[in-house]
């Protein structure tokens, strides 16, 4: 959280300042040919989609995209957020997205934290297209690799499909608890996530057993009710 980066504008800014909340992170190089450019696009799409999902950009969560090759520079961050912004909904503001450059040193920090591992072949880099969610305090709770029935193939370069559901709930999750609405409580409970098929999925575990638990007081509030009318007929009797 203490690490500094440079974002679009120049001004150099500790992560720390900016991850204040759920944080969706993509990591990209800005001369990608085939599979940045794709994922950024369906970031874009899905955070158009979220914003008609009860989340709001910059109060409930951020996304930051940070470039892992280090001859990357402020210049190219102002190019490519301009480019995406175009995508997104008129009300989206321009700081709940990030883009960031650094040197090496930095770079490797930061990717050696997350895990995130790439190699540089000739001009280009070997890297994989994947979301990373943090929480406020910078702990990553969920890898989000899309949905393998929506992934798109482009110069044989999978590029995963997200879907806007299973960010959502992503998000979420890293929100721990503070998000306040009692459908967006229920949403959580209902559903949970599957690592192996690497979405959201209903529970229906949890579902029938609430569904069972419930029953089961409302028939004890019944008798309880029940009981007290026939007391009370006895004793006015």
């Amino acid at each position: 959280m203490d690490l500094e980066l440079v974002d679009e504008t120049g001004k150099t800014v500790a992560l720390g300042s900016i991850i204040d909340r759920p944080t969706i992170v993509t990591l990209v190089y800005y001369s990608c040919p085939s599979v940045c450019r794709p994922l950024l696009k369906e970031v874009t799409a899905t955070l158009g989609k979220l914003q008609k999902m009860d989340l709001v950009p910059g109060e409930d969560y951020r996304v930051i995209t940070i470039s892992f090759d280090d001859t990357d520079s402020p210049d190219g961050s102002a190019r490519l957020k301009k480019e995406y912004y175009t995508g997104l909904p008129d009300a989206f503001p321009e700081s709940a997205w990030t883009f960031l450059t650094g040197d090496s040193a930095a770079i490797s920090r930061f990717t050696e934290a997350v895990g995130f591992q790439f190699n540089r072949t000739g001009e280009d880099f070997a890297h994989p297209a994947t979301l990373i969610v943090l929480a406020a305090d910078g702990k990553i709770t969920r890898y989000m690799f899309g949905s393998p029935s929506s992934r798109s193939y482009i110069d044989d370069n999978a590029v995963a499909g997200y879907l806007p559901a299973d960010v959502k709930m992503a998000l979420l999750e890293a929100s721990q608890g503070r998000v306040g609405a009692t459908l967006t409580k229920l949403v959580k409970f209902c559903f949970s996530y599957d690592p192996e098929g690497r979405k959201y999925v209903l529970n229906a575990t949890r579902i029938v057993g609430g569904s069972t638990l419930l029953g089961v007081l409302g028939l004890l509030l019944f008798l309880t009710a029940s009981g007290k009318r026939r007391e009370k007929v006895g004793q006015d009797g």
